[in-house]
């Protein structure tokens, strides 16, 4: 039987006590669908709300993204974007996939993610928020970090700030900014392959059902139709 956990921002105050400035939490979706983008959402969130006499809270109804129901995501959506300092959702195509493998193409898609992110929350070129420099640390969910490993790559966006990573197995479950960005960026991937499957030549997977996953309808119909332009050719397919 599965236990229910609450997450809560413990990690993200350890996180700013050792003088971050934001704290950017990250998970990922579709890393082992069979058609369209790999996403990692990233919730930032700044250190000094996190102190004063009314710190940032938990976001009520936050929970691993998939813990929820898919109504239940769509009904906290909006108040999960609006409880970020700023948030962003980095995806690298199925071709892109194929080209450079999962694990790269995670950390390039993350990598996109943080530069947006960063961006939006106002940190300039030169790292600067407000004219002071900022320190960004990161939680990433599961025991690999894939984003500081794509940094500085040929294929990587320039970021304002690097995030100092760290990991954290399970940690859609325990740390609220990781949780939030994995409901984000499921949310957002799942409307987006809803929407495709909706078009005539994408109909035969269903993808609007498995949201590109491997069902065993979308197996069959990928044996009688033959992958689409959206399918990760290097992946096993049927």
């Amino acid at each position: 039987m599965s236990v229910s956990v609450t997450p809560t921002l413990d990690m993200e105050r350890a996180i700013a006590e050792r003088g971050f400035d934001v704290i950017v939490g990250f998970d990922e979706v579709g890393r082992g669908s069979l058609a369209g983008p790999v996403m990692v959402g990233a919730a930032a969130i700044r250190a000094r709300d996190l102190i004063g006499a009314s710190p940032l809270a938990v976001p009520e109804g936050v929970a691993d993204s998939k813990m929820l129901t898919e109504h239940k995501r769509e009904a906290i959506f909006d108040e999960l974007e609006n409880w970020c300092a700023s948030w962003a959702v980095g995806a690298a195509t199925n071709k892109e996939i194929d080209e450079w493998g999962i694990s790269h193409a995670l950390g390039v898609a993350a990598l996109r993610a943080l530069a947006e992110a960063e961006t939006k929350l106002g940190i300039d070129g030169d790292g600067l928020l407000g004219g002071e420099l900022v320190k960004v640390g990161a939680i990433l969910d599961g025991p690999n970090d894939y984003i500081t490993k794509a940094l500085n790559t040929f294929d990587a966006p320039e970021v304002p700030v690097p995030a100092e990573v760290a990991t954290k197995v399970k940690g859609d479950r325990y740390c609220a900014t990781v949780a939030t960005a994995a409901v984000i960026a499921k949310v957002t991937r799942d409307r987006l392959m809803i929407e495709l499957g909706e078009r005539p030549q994408y109909a035969p997977y269903e993808w609007d059902h498995n949201k590109g996953y491997g069902s065993a309808a979308h197996r069959a119909a990928i044996a009688e139709h033959g992958p689409s332009d959206l399918h990760r050719l290097s992946w096993h397919l049927v």
